[in-house]
């Protein structure tokens, strides 16, 4: 079982939002010397909660301050890239940090209008990923039509982040999937899942690989835990009222202010979404996940205001799964 790490560049009350980003390079760091298979990176735009909207720049930084854990995106969002540009990119990081360097898109696009606007997204834009993500992985393997330098870089791995269609994609198009959130949880997620490797065409002699993400976090209670992933799930159901997104705040801060019913149960529906207790819990609640969906590699994300008990938990996760 491999397993590797996703930073989404978190941003928190007291800090400048930019300072969101030397914390995903330190947590990378970290997350080398743990013994972590990849650090990967996301694509968010115009969220006050996150501060990474280009992860190729990202890890360029990522990649200069480690020297052996593989780098990768959580994901380029393809329908917002030229799949040209976005080979451009990837091959120069290739070059920079030779094999360390995946490449994971999605098809997710700005989540308001101003941002889908800000991004030349139309409403009714026709849906060309599974094409757009086989002309970026012709480029990549300088099969396309335009040979994208710098040139004999060794080989970016390309994965799809599964929504909607994307495990059909993937399978059609013989490439490794990243499936979590909504799509584990839904009635027929362990059938799309068979589908996935039902119906896997290999490219080049690839075999099905399936990465589950999802939220972890440890610490020495299940109670301290869930205190833990409190901060990413208050942004999330505050989010649900105003429309915004939000930085992590101090779970004291959050527990001080004023909650109605609709609250408390959307915030606990929230911490049950996340696999946090102890050790032995979480053991048991990746083990279980495991046997459910057949899962070749954990993509562990997670995030909380106190940056030393993040650094713990990632330790713990990691000493867990190694």
């Amino acid at each position: 079982m491999r397993f590797s790490l996703l930073d989404r560049s978190r941003t928190r009350t007291g800090s400048a939002e930019g300072a969101a980003l030397g914390h995903t390079v330190e947590r990378a760091v970290g997350a080398e010397r743990l013994g972590y298979e990849r650090f990967w990176v996301a694509e968010h735009h115009g969220v006050p909660g996150v501060a990474s909207g280009a992860p190729a720049v990202l890890l360029a930084a990522v990649g200069a301050a480690t020297s052996t854990i593989r780098i990768g995106s959580g994901g380029v969002m393809l329908p917002n890239h030229q799949p040209f540009v976005v080979a451009e990119q990837f091959r120069m990081l290739a070059g920079l940090h030779p094999g360390r360097v995946d490449l994971g898109v999605g098809r997710s696009v700005g989540f308001t209008a101003p941002v889908r606007r800000a991004l030349r997204r139309g409403a009714e834009e026709p849906d060309t990923f599974a094409e757009d993500v086989a002309e970026l992985r012709a480029l990549l393997e300088g099969t396309g039509e335009v040979t994208v330098r710098p040139d004999g870089v060794g080989p970016v791995p390309v994965s799809v982040l599964a929504t909607g269609r994307g495990l059909e994609v993937a399978a059609r198009l013989g490439l490794p999937v990243v499936v979590g959130g909504p799509v584990l949880t839904e009635p027929d997620a362990g059938e799309r899942l068979a589908a996935y490797r039902r119906g896997f065409v290999p490219h080049r002699g690839s075999t099905p690989h399936l990465t589950v993400s999802l939220d972890v976090l440890v610490a020495d209670t299940d109670a301290e835990a869930r205190d833990l992933a409190l901060p990413e799930v208050w942004a999330m159901v505050r989010s649900r009222r105003t429309g915004v997104f939000g930085p992590l705040e101090r779970v004291a801060d959050i527990r001080a202010q004023d909650w109605d019913a609709q609250d408390t149960r959307r915030v606990e529906r929230g911490l049950d979404a996340v696999v946090a207790g102890t050790a032995a819990t979480v053991r048991r609640r990746l083990d279980e996940l495991v046997e459910r969906t057949g899962a070749d590699e954990l993509l562990v994300s997670g995030s909380t205001h106190d940056r030393d008990a993040l650094a713990a938990s990632d330790a713990e996760v990691a000493a867990l799964l190694g």
